[in-house]
C-alpha cells in the first residue's frame, strides 16, 4: 500500500489518431500535438475541448519541424530557427487555449527533439529560452538527471521529472531505440511492473539488468502505441487498488 502517495499519468495526443476521448478518462495531464510533427489548429481545439470534459491538465507538445518522420529524428538546424519553430508552435497552441478560456500547465519536447535537448546543451538551451519569452508561469517536463533539467532548474523554471511507462531504458537513462525490437513495453502487466518500480524504489530495471537511479513526477504513456487504451486502463486501476492517487 502506498497511501498518500500521488503521481500524474500523461499522454501525447493530437497526434491524428483520434482515440483522446477514450484515453483522457484514465489520464491527469496530456502533451498535444502543436503542428511541428503532427497536428493543426483544427485538433488542437477539439483535443483543448476534450480536457475540460475531463478535467485534463494542458501541456504543449512541440517538435522539431517534421511531419514526414513524426519528429522522430533529429533534424540539423540552426538555434534560430529552432527557437522560432518551438516558439511558433507554442504561440500557435496558446493562441488555441486562449480562445477555449484554458491554461496552459507545461510544455514537454516531443520525440528527437526531447531526447536531444536530454543531453545537448544548445538544443536544451534554446528550449529554455522559449520557455523563459513566455509572460505565465509554465512547468516543463524533462527526465530525470538531463542536460535540460539541469539549465532549468538554473533558470529557476518549475520542473517535473518524467519517466517513460512504456518504454526501455538504458543505463545511462536515454530510452532504447525505437530501431531495437525491445525498446517498447506493449502489456499492462510489464508497463504497471516497470512504472510501480520507479515510484516505489525510485530505480528503473535498465534492457541490461542494471538498477538505475531515477525520479519521477509524471509518467508517459505513448498514445500512439497499439495497446494504449489497455495500458493506460490496466495501470490506473492497480495503481489506485494500492492507493496511489493519480492527479
Amino acid at each position: 500500500m502506498m497511501n498518500g502517495y500521488t503521481v500524474d499519468i500523461n499522454v501525447d495526443v493530437g497526434e491524428g489518431l483520434g482515440n483522446e476521448a477514450r484515453l483522457l478518462p484514465y489520464v491527469s495531464s496530456c502533451n498535444i500535438a502543436c503542428g511541428g510533427h503532427a497536428g493543426n489548429e483544427e485538433t488542437m481545439i477539439a483535443v483543448a475541448k476534450l480536457t475540460k470534459e475531463f478535467s485534463v491538465k494542458i501541456g504543449a507538445h512541440p517538435s522539431f519541424p517534421d511531419i514526414e518522420n513524426f519528429g522522430r529524428k533529429p533534424m540539423e538546424m540552426s538555434c534560430a530557427d529552432l527557437y522560432t519553430s518551438i516558439k511558433q508552435q507554442v504561440r500557435g497552441f496558446m493562441n488555441v487555449l486562449r480562445t477555449e478560456h484554458l491554461a496552459l500547465h507545461h510544455i514537454k519536447p516531443h520525440g528527437a527533439l526531447y531526447n536531444l535537448a536530454m543531453k545537448d546543451e544548445k538544443t536544451a538551451s534554446v528550449i529554455i529560452e522559449v520557455i523563459k519569452s513566455i509572460a505565465l508561469p509554465v512547468k516543463l517536463y524533462v527526465p530525470y538527471g538531463s542536460v535540460i533539467a539541469n539549465l532549468a532548474l538554473k533558470e529557476q523554471i518549475p520542473v517535473m521529472y518524467e519517466a517513460f511507462a512504456d518504454r526501455n531504458y538504458n543505463e545511462d537513462l536515454s530510452l532504447v531505440s525505437r530501431d531495437k525490437s525491445n525498446a517498447v513495453l506493449n502489456h499492462p502487466e510489464a508497463v504497471f511492473e516497470h512504472v510501480f518500480n520507479m515510484i516505489s524504489r525510485q530505480k528503473v530495471k535498465t534492457i541490461s539488468g542494471v538498477e538505475v537511479d531515477i525520479k519521477a513526477d509524471t509518467f508517459c504513456v505513448h498514445g500512439d502505441s497499439p495497446n494504449v487504451e489497455k495500458i493506460l486502463q490496466y495501470l490506473t486501476e492497480k495503481l489506485k487498488e494500492l492507493h496511489v492517487k493519480i492527479a
